[in-house]
């Protein structure tokens, strides 16, 4: 008798399971909705008011109108819509919290000192765009998303204008944790056309001073310092009276890829720290030291002398870095003899870099770059957006080779690039104030 009765439990399980499924109600109908007497209860016919409630729809914030800047004529001088900020409270970061409210976080929101416009472009911001991407090359203000290729590659005048080439490709050997340009162990072989490419487009802009950089090529014997150096020649042949800065990597402490490139005919030499040596090896790839980046600045001077080339480096701030520490970097960079050096706020390309430790305020840049002059830089680029090839600096940078070289001048005669870093500088000043 047992067989005929574990055969009919099997047959009554599979039985309850699909009366059951058949009259299963669906999540997104309530069960408990009232039904309306003039209206036939039916799936079509639905009241509006009977959907379910979502997390989406939050009834405890304020109207959109509360949000909104009122006119004084609309409204009294003591509401806090026309009330200007004072500067502690403009400072003020602010956060707001996102998500459902199983999983709520908060994060900060960006200063408003940080925003920037679309780059919409003018006639010259898509000129450029064109000539790159018909000669096939690449920039760092695309790459690296740079902020402030609105404002560099749609100035008014093309002489003003400015764009940092990357040579090498788009693909880098080195990870650096802050860097959003594309990694790989292999990444593909040297252009050998990109020397010529690159000389024939920035004639065609006919600007007056440009920046070079590149990718870490670590897969090459010399890390393309013979590359680097074929194309700043090409250059100084199509155009000998355009000046070139060299945005170069540690060639992995080489100095003889070094000289090279700082005996190609080159007008600046810039290496960036990034940061300071106490972060430097949770910040840049391990094979970068901060130690490796002085020995490179200073081989530079020796080769080409004191007063044969300008040096120049960059900092980010905002990454967790000391007082003392700063200032222990920049006392070493004097060191070493450097010329020029950039503060800029670090910016988080996506959430796999390192974090924002903090925004620092456009008074606190103002201050860095006061303490770097006073301790000998040459020029000093400080602010939120400054970046290392920025073009109020390339303009002063411009204006003191060119006066080494014998040519005299004065405020008067400094060109619309000069106009345009004495405005920038003047800007920045008084934001500050």
């Amino acid at each position: 008798m047992a067989a005929p009765s574990a055969s009919l439990q099997r047959i009554r399980t599979p039985l309850q399971r699909a009366l059951t499924s058949s009259i299963r109600a669906y999540a997104t109908i309530p069960t408990n909705a009232p039904e309306s007497p003039s209206k036939p209860s039916s799936s079509t016919t639905a009241s509006p008011t009977s959907r379910r409630p979502t997390y989406f729809k939050d009834t405890t914030i304020a109207s959109f109108d509360e949000f909104l800047q009122t006119s004084p004529s609309s409204s009294s001088s003591s509401s806090p819509a026309s009330t200007p900020l004072s500067a502690n409270e403009a400072y003020e970061l602010r956060t707001v919290e996102v998500g459902p409210a199983s999983n709520r976080r908060t994060i900060t929101r960006l200063p408003e000192w940080l925003k920037t416009p679309i780059p919409a472009g003018n006639s010259n911001y898509k000129k450029i765009k064109q000539d790159l991407r018909g000669l096939g090359l690449h920039t760092v203000c695309e790459e690296a998303r740079c902020p402030n290729i609105s404002d560099c590659w749609g100035g008014s005048n093309r002489n003003a204008a400015t764009a940092t080439i990357m040579l090498m490709g788009d693909t880098c050997t080195r990870g650096c944790r802050f860097c959003s340009v594309k990694t790989s162990r292999r990444p593909p072989p040297l252009d050998p056309h990109e020397p010529e490419n690159t000389a024939e487009a920035l004639a065609r802009w006919g600007l007056g001073y440009v920046v070079l950089t590149s990718v870490d090529r670590d897969d090459v014997a010399d890390g393309g310092a013979r590359h680097f150096a074929e194309t700043i020649r090409r250059i100084k042949a199509k155009k000998p009276g355009m000046l070139v800065e060299a945005l170069t990597g540690d060639f992995m402490g080489d100095l003889d890829a070094v000289r090279l490139v700082a005996e190609s005919g080159l007008d600046v030499y810039a290496h960036n720290l990034e940061t300071v040596e106490g972060l430097t090896p949770y910040v840049r790839d391990r094979r970068a030291t901060f130690r490796q980046s002085l020995r490179v600045l200073e081989h530079v001077k020796a080769v080409r002398g004191p007063e044969g080339v300008v040096t120049k480096t960059s900092l980010m701030l905002g990454l967790g870095e000391r007082e003392d520490e700063v200032l222990d970097a920049l006392r070493e960079l004097r060191r070493v003899g450097v010329d020029v050096v950039t503060f800029g706020q670090y910016m988080r390309p996506t959430k796999r870099h390192l974090k924002v430790e903090k925004y620092v305020t456009p008074a606190e840049f103002e201050t860095w770059r006061r303490r770097a002059l006073d301790m000998g830089f040459l020029y000093v680029a400080s602010g939120p957006l400054v970046r290392s090839s920025y073009k109020a600096g390339e303009a002063f940078i411009e204006n003191v080779l060119r006066k080494r070289a014998g040519e005299k001048g004065g405020v008067s005669d400094m060109g619309d690039k000069l106009k345009v870093a004495a405005a920038m500088e003047g800007a920045m000043k008084s934001e500050v104030a």
